[in-house]
């Protein structure tokens, strides 16, 4: 019996080359979406994915690429006209008669939020849910463990990890964990249709806990250092890091800072959907840590140090000017997660701040809601 084709878009990113592979390891026919053909794209075709090269926000390109695709998983852009791409992937998925869409989302989702990227995606999930004859599945991970373990060279060569997050914790998933959840759910669409799946680790850690285990990945002692926001933001800047990412995640320090990550966290969806334990913190630095720049030598310890230094000198992000320049929308009572009256029932935050252990039709076809661990 032959196997849905599955579209994967993103498909050279984080999670989206990783979903693509367990697909293609379980047999399944794969096309790629890709925004250009280059050393990644690549590489996934050497696997056996059929790629094709499409801007989320070109209806036509979009229609063609779902053509003869039974299942997708929709990884947006971070793109200041992310709702006009998934409108556009909506559309062309009533078309083509798509039965299911498994969409990357955040744990952050919400309707008021300071981050324009936050609040679209909020929207683009219940588009997707609203769309006709779509099975839809929601992963909404937190902070992915990537995002601490990018300044693991400083870790590696210097002993140090910066921390903008004050005393706040996290359980943080790997890019890995994500992608299976999802693949999971895409190889089961009746299971998993109308669930909203919370990827994380297995505990929640905070800045001692996430600098020893980085310790342990690379072999020396590794101190916390408190690091101001504006120095972090040079960095990113100087690192590479575009301003479209950048000008949501200045916020979404503010929600970790404000405890959002460790509400409800962690939880059992990797182990429920996956059949696998989620894998810890240590576990993934290794694996970083391992990587070739991060090697302790002569030559990756300069580099390290002369970005240290140089860092406060370079000019940093002009988010006042991005924002003028995009006449970029912002709520009249803009609020972070955990200030969200909205965004607490939806996530079943109660007073406590526990996740409620009770489950609750969903407005996304009647279906039961995963059951969550309370948080720590």
């Amino acid at each position: 019996m032959n196997k849905p084709r599955i579209i994967v878009t993103g498909a050279t990113g984080k999670t989206g080359s990783v979903v693509v592979t367990e697909l293609l390891k379980a047999g399944y026919p794969v096309r790629a979406m890709v925004h250009r053909e280059d050393d990644r794209s690549a590489r996934l075709r050497a696997q056996g994915t059929e790629i094709v090269v499409a801007d989320m926000s070109d209806v036509e390109r979009i229609a063609d690429a779902l053509r003869d695709v039974q299942r997708a998983y929709y990884c947006p852009p971070y793109d200041p006209y992310m709702i006009q791409g998934a409108v556009a992937f909506a559309v062309a998925a009533k078309e083509s008669r798509l039965e299911q869409i498994v969409g990357l989302s955040q744990w952050l989702a919400s309707p008021s939020h300071p981050s324009l990227a936050t609040r679209q995606s909020w929207l683009v999930d219940r588009l997707f849910s609203m769309t006709p004859g779509v099975a839809h599945t929601i992963i909404n991970p937190g902070f992915f463990a990537d995002a601490y373990l990018v300044t693991i060279g400083l870790a590696a060569h210097l002993g140090v990890f910066p921390w903008m997050y004050g005393n706040s914790r996290n359980a943080p998933p790997s890019n890995e964990d994500i992608a299976r959840v999802a693949v999971g759910a895409l190889m089961n669409p009746a299971r998993h249709a109308g669930q909203s799946y919370r990827p994380t680790g297995p505990q929640l850690l905070g800045a001692d806990d996430m600098a020893q285990a980085i310790g342990g990945a690379v072999g020396r002692s590794v101190r916390v250092v408190p690091t101001p926001r504006w120095l972090f933001m040079k960095a990113a800047k100087m690192a590479g890091m575009s301003i479209d990412l950048m000008s949501n995640v200045r916020y979404y320090i503010d929600d970790h800072k404000r405890g959002a990550f460790e509400l409800g966290a962690p939880t059992t969806d990797v182990l429920d959907v996956t059949g696998r334990s989620p894998e810890d913190f240590e576990t993934i630095a290794r694996r970083y840590a391992a990587l070739p720049r991060y090697q302790r030598n002569l030559g990756n310890r300069l580099r390290e140090l002369g970005g240290f230094m140089i860092a406060p000198l370079i000019p940093g992000f002009n988010f006042e000017r991005y924002d003028n320049q995009l006449r970029r929308p912002f709520p009249l009572q803009p609020q972070f997660a955990p200030e969200s009256t909205l965004w607490r029932r939806e996530h079943r935050i109660n007073g406590r701040g526990k996740v409620a252990a009770a489950v609750d039709k969903n407005a996304a076809g009647g279906t039961r809601r995963p059951r969550w661990v309370e948080s720590q």
